[in-house]
């Protein structure tokens, strides 16, 4: 009899789910809404499937209340990890540092949070191989323990635009101050627009955190390298945009700079260099003298 009720309430649920989902498929298009409301439906009927058939199989609360006393220790240190994940469980869905969607990193994995269960939540990982963090087509099961032990990094919790850098170095010879206008113009073609819109984010996001930016639109930085003028491009986007933004940049870079004659780019060469000859003119060694040695050269006609 215990049995057959059990089967017959966990058939019951399961088709109550069914139906449940149906409806609400019929009415809601929104992947993000259907998302939750399978998890929320699934989360709810295994509690009151284990309330059900638990109350067949033990002789009411008291005796399951007594059972669980007598093996809680041994529950503790036999299922440790278990347990941990699923204290990770009720911390994400009560505190929420990311939610389904959401782009993070967490223990030196990066990706788009598409899953989230008792024991684990799923990531398309983005990065690794792939350069400009877009997606490497590989998926990545990560146990829920590992919210209390890493650092967790959400790209669209509070402020949700990120700072990109495009260093772009010419050569010394080069009117690097040219350089900074040509980029400083390119800059604010590409991420001006978002200016307005991070300011509203960054008032939003200052009422939970203490962010503080005093300037969000686009930078030219100047530095020196060894082989040149390094000009370091630093602008607001949304991460999912980066690279095409960089490609974007560095098309209108190449195409201006095709323009002007007086700037090229650097890059790492090998150059011999005599200072005898290239020096500056009081480094040589006839420079200051006024009279010849016996073996100087023999002075040119004309000279």
């Amino acid at each position: 009899m215990h049995l057959l009720v059990s089967v017959i309430a966990i058939a019951g649920l399961w088709l109550l789910q069914k139906i449940v989902l149906a409806v609400v498929y019929r009415r809601v298009t929104d992947p993000y809404t259907r998302y939750r409301w399978r998890k929320a439906t699934t989360y709810i009927f295994i509690v009151v499937g284990v309330l059900v058939v638990g109350r067949q199989w033990l002789e009411g609360f008291k005796a399951l209340a007594t059972f669980l006393g007598l093996v809680s220790a041994g529950i503790a240190i036999a299922l440790k990890d278990p347990l941990t994940n699923l204290a990770g469980w009720a911390f994400i869905v009560s505190r929420r540092p990311f939610d389904v969607g959401d782009r993070i990193e967490i223990g030196g994995q990066k990706g788009d949070v598409i899953d989230q269960r008792l024991f684990q939540f799923t990531l398309n990982e983005i990065g690794a191989w792939v350069d400009a963090d877009q997606s490497s087509g590989r998926i990545i099961h990560i146990p829920n323990a590992k919210i209390f032990t890493d650092p967790v990094a959400n790209y669209d919790k509070g402020f949700k635009y990120i700072w990109n850098e495009v260093p772009v170095v010419v050569t010394y010879e080069s009117n690097w101050q040219k350089a900074r206008e040509v980029l400083t113009a390119i800059a604010f073609k590409h991420a001006e627009h978002l200016t307005a819109e991070a300011e509203r984010d960054l008032l939003t996001a200052s009422r939970q955190y203490f962010i503080n930016y005093r300037k969000l639109t686009p930078i030219v930085y100047v530095s020196s390298v060894d082989f040149g003028v390094r000009l370091t491009m630093r602008y607001l986007i949304e991460p999912r945009r980066r690279r095409g933004t960089v490609s974007a940049i560095w098309e209108d870079i190449l195409t201006e700079f095709a323009k002007c004659p007086d700037i090229d780019l650097a890059y790492h060469t090998v150059r011999s260099f005599r200072s005898t000859e290239e020096g500056k003119h009081e480094m040589r060694p006839t420079a200051g003298r006024t009279h010849r040695r016996r073996d100087d050269p023999p002075p040119q006609e004309g000279a």
